[in-house]
């Protein structure tokens, strides 16, 4: 396994107008651990995510990353009238990936039975539940093969069994070497990591990036 870090954050300053958002940010994704993110709502959480991802830039600081991040959100933001079936959800993870359509066949497969979702591929997203439709989102992260997940709170709102087989899987992936995040205010979701990193305020509380054990 690679040792080295997947994203690396360097003082990572953030702020909408006038409004700080996050102060002097700095952390490390590595192969094979999982790193949590916990903190009040308002505290940065989201913004970090974003950053992590490379959906926003920082205003000061430096990120870096090695190689691609797949980005697991929250089932809300997928629309509830989304007229997909599940695979055709879960495949539209491989279309930044510019691979044959078989070896994407192959991995859509492999993916939906990794979350459990095999059998249900031809049902319509909408008609699943919010755990179905989790679990299919997270596929859909899956497919990508990129070295680092990151997870929003991706089991808001769900059953204990649900939250369970989404955790089961977080941490098979960290087994296979992928360097993950995962933000969450379960208690449960933060247990499974090698890590956790309280933000308050923007800025990570001192002493808590530390192990869980």
């Amino acid at each position: 396994m690679n040792d080295l870090p997947t994203i690396t954050t360097e003082k990572l300053c953030f702020s909408y107008a006038d409004t700080d958002v996050l102060h002097d940010i700095t952390l490390q994704l590595t192969p094979g651990s999982i790193l949590g993110i916990a903190g009040p709502n308002g505290s940065g959480k989201s913004t970090l995510v974003s950053l992590l991802a490379g959906l926003q830039r920082p205003q000061r600081g430096e990120i870096q990353w090695r190689g691609a991040v797949a980005l697991v959100v929250q089932r809300s933001q997928a629309p509830d009238s989304l007229p997909l079936t599940v695979r055709e959800v879960v495949r539209m993870g491989t279309w930044r990936c510019h691979i044959p359509r078989r070896l994407a066949d192959k991995r859509v497969a492999t993916a939906m039975h990794r979350v459990g979702m095999q059998g249900l591929e031809d049902r319509p997203f909408h008609a699943m539940s919010g755990g179905q439709r989790q679990r299919t989102l997270l596929a859909q992260a899956l497919v990508q093969n990129a070295p680092t997940l990151i997870l929003d709170e991706p089991t808001t709102g769900l059953d204990k069994e649900s939250r369970r087989r989404i955790y089961q899987e977080v941490v098979e992936e960290a087994a296979r070497g992928r360097a993950v995040a995962l933000v969450s205010h379960d208690f449960h979701g933060l247990a499974i990591c090698d890590r956790v990193m309280l933000l308050e305020a923007g800025r990570i509380v001192p002493d808590t990036m530390s192990a869980t054990a």
